[in-house]
């Protein structure tokens, strides 16, 4: 198939230049050929057909096809047209404005600098967050690198190419008819290269790989092209980031590692988890992995290997199940006019749920005034009162059993303390908010009804309102 003339006319659409020629498609800029004006840019992809072009390419087609109608959200391009297969396929869908990380890469590389700590996180977070959308509509990525990573001139990531990927509702047509390893052999995760499709943590583990890569200029794994090269990654751990760039706070070293971890349970369980931490990167949890600057000994390669060779990757359940089952739950600990028996029955009900919710993750949230700050009182300095209400909230935390369960804690300033919980638990994919059904002390008497209410209604995950109901003597109870 010979590339499409700019100028000429398509099913209804004027073809413009060709934006991109890769090795499986090429990229134009479209638009109506009748007068009326699209609501966005719109570009067109054609997936290459020529002779020696493998069958990946009309088979990605149709995958992207199929996955891209049923996508939504503004971590994706819109959907707009397809082509029949049988003539000309093609996707039309929204030119969607920015660059690509691997932009952002190759600037760094020219200019021999890395990226900071901060902007690795910042990029990661908005990454993993474009990730996450996915998950929730059941969807894997399986193909996420920093090609496919467009960075949108507002901070968030779009992500793009879903040939590869793998909708939960959908039959998987690269598994069922091509039946091996498919991915980007830098950037594919170990249960990938064992034929293994639709875990999340797949896409964990190559924004992991990204990271890497921003942080150090180098590929954990380097480029193999082999499937014994592939499959190192199911028992050898990349050199410490930290062995390649001391200066690399420990925090990154740690979130990176996790990434990377050879068996998905071992990752972070999901996209959402990791933002979490690398949007409160001053609350990560630092373990020896984390600190380490030698690489893993040899044996522990070996026995890893070992186990490897008769392993059996189990395909995982729904991503929008997996989330469910390792929530973000999130509690807002009253700080004014609140009872022990307020207290008391919040700290039962977060034991309920973390109880049965293995892996969950735990953010405790209070809400202060601005007026309780000052810029002229050193004791009513922002850091002081944070410092204080910060010390308050572990106290609260300390009787309940959070072994693992990563906690942390967060003091928010705001006048309205119902929108300053629900705009928390927006930005951080919460999934569960625990909080008090008598709010006395968040907010300004004459609003104190509302507050409770206000949430319950606007929250964008579940809300279980605790109604303080225990007497005082049961304070002195242990909690089950």
């Amino acid at each position: 198939m010979t590339r499409l003339q700019a100028g000429s006319e398509l099913d209804g659409f004027c073809i413009g230049p060709c934006l991109h020629a890769g090795g499986m498609a090429h990229i134009y800029e479209v638009t109506y050929a009748d007068p009326h004006a699209a609501l966005f840019p719109m570009v067109m992809k054609v997936p290459r057909m020529r002779a020696g072009d493998g069958a990946e390419n009309i088979v990605g087609f149709e995958v992207e096809h199929q996955i891209l109608q049923v996508l939504h959200g503004r971590h994706v391009p819109r959907f707009v047209a397809a082509g029949d297969l049988a003539s000309l396929p093609y996707l039309v869908m929204e030119h969607v404005p920015g660059h690509t990380l691997q932009h952002v890469l190759d600037q760094h590389t020219e200019a021999h600098t890395r990226p900071s700590a901060d902007e690795i996180a910042k990029l990661g977070a908005a990454i993993a967050r474009a990730a996450h959308s996915l998950h929730q509509q059941n969807t894997c990525h399986l193909d996420i690198k920093p090609a496919n990573v467009l960075l949108h001139p507002d901070g968030h990531a779009v992500l793009l190419d879903f040939g590869l990927s793998c909708h939960a509702h959908y039959p998987d047509l690269l598994a069922e008819e091509l039946r091996k390893a498919v991915g980007s052999p830098a950037w594919i995760a170990p249960e990938q290269v064992v034929g293994v499709r639709g875990d999340p943590r797949s896409d964990v583990f190559a924004i992991g790989v990204m990271l890497y890569e921003l942080a150090t200029g180098e590929l954990p794994f380097g480029n193999p092209t082999t499937d014994g090269g592939m499959r190192q990654r199911l028992w050898m751990d990349p050199a410490p980031p930290r062995r390649l760039r001391p200066e690399l706070p420990a925090w990154l070293q740690e979130v990176v590692l996790r990434c990377l971890a050879p068996e998905a349970a071992q990752r972070y369980p999901s996209a959402a988890h990791l933002a979490f931490d690398l949007e409160n990167t001053d609350q990560i949890q630092i373990t020896a992995r984390g600190q380490q600057v030698i690489g893993t000994p040899f044996f522990t390669h070996v026995k890893r290997w070992l186990k490897a060779a008769g392993m059996h990757y189990q395909p995982s359940p729904l991503p929008s199940q997996q989330i469910e089952e390792v929530p973000i739950v999130m509690v807002a600990v009253p700080h004014q006019d609140v009872s022990d028996a307020t207290l008391y029955s919040l700290r039962q009900a977060v034991a309920r749920s973390l109880g049965i919710r293995p892996g969950a993750r735990l953010a405790v949230v209070t809400v202060i005034s601005p007026n309780q700050t000052s810029a002229s009182e050193s004791d009513k300095s922002e850091t002081s009162v944070h410092r204080q209400y910060l010390t308050m909230l572990r106290q609260w935390a300390q009787p309940l059993d959070l072994d693992g369960h990563q906690t942390s804690y967060h003091v928010l300033e705001a006048s309205d303390v119902a929108t300053a919980l629900v705009r928390y638990a927006e930005g951080n994919q919460v999934s569960m908010i625990v909080m008090g059904a008598a709010t006395r002390g968040l907010h300004m008497q004459r609003f104190v009804a509302t507050v409770p209410i206000k949430v319950a209604m606007e929250a964008p995950c579940t809300v279980i309102l605790v109604k303080s109901t225990l007497p005082f003597e049961q304070l002195s109870e242990p909690l089950n």
